[in-house]
């Protein structure tokens, strides 16, 4: 089984405690030789005043720097090449559905205090959206490394703020995107919010995560 993030069971199946990160992607170039759109193309994209493709800026230096902390998550990465990194990785994207259980309702058989089994949370961090990488005062100016925030409904980390995840949900040519980012304030962290973004589109602040099925004893 290639290496990923830890995983979290909920009902009948597991989600990623964490983005994929530029290590876990790292592996997975290796052995498959993949190039991503981002990188034929010269670099992903940014919002400053408009989109800019960034030169040199992808899934291995977000920001374009050379040598990238293998712990932050992996960006500039197109829907389908999220998807083709599940698959790989003996998973799937998840659904908007089951990414929304996951991200507001708490489903551990114990979990530690303050969390409640069976609760559903107005924000991934609980309660109150503090504790997340949001445009808001935190210790992180863009996005943070896996496990440096706060952990939050079934002891996830991120799925509110730090980078949107792409989701398998479609509409026509475009994809969902789930959780808000660092660029953002908190409000983009609701589960209200209804995100999309055309599938073949690389950003500095859209990563993903996978799901997988529980093996069967």
């Amino acid at each position: 089984m290639p290496a990923s993030p830890a995983r979290v069971a909920l009902d009948g199946w597991a989600i990623d405690q964490t983005e994929v990160t530029i290590g876990d992607f790292a592996r997975y170039a290796q052995a498959t030789g993949v190039v991503t759109d981002a990188e034929r193309q010269g670099g992903g994209m940014e919002y400053v005043g408009g989109w800019q493709r960034r030169p040199g800026w992808t899934w291995r230096g977000p920001d374009g720097q050379a040598h990238a902390d293998p712990r932050l998550p992996a960006v500039h990465l197109t829907q389908p090449e999220a998807e083709a990194y599940c698959r790989w990785a003996g998973g799937t994207l998840p659904t908007a559905a089951q990414w929304k259980q996951a991200a507001y309702t708490e489903a551990r058989l114990s979990p530690p205090p303050p969390w409640v089994r069976g609760r559903t949370y107005p924000w991934p961090t609980g309660d109150r959206p503090e504790g997340a990488n949001t445009s808001g005062a935190d210790p992180w100016p863009r996005a943070a490394p896996a496990g440096a925030t706060r952990a939050g409904v079934n002891g996830l980390y991120d799925m509110g703020a730090n980078v949107w995840e792409w989701v398998s949900d479609a509409r026509g040519e475009e994809r969902r995107t789930m959780g808000g980012s660092w660029w953002y304030g908190h409000d983009q962290m609701g589960a209200h919010v209804d995100a999309w973004k055309p599938a073949h589109f690389a950003a500095v602040y859209i990563g993903f995560r996978c799901v997988h099925p529980l093996q069967r004893r």
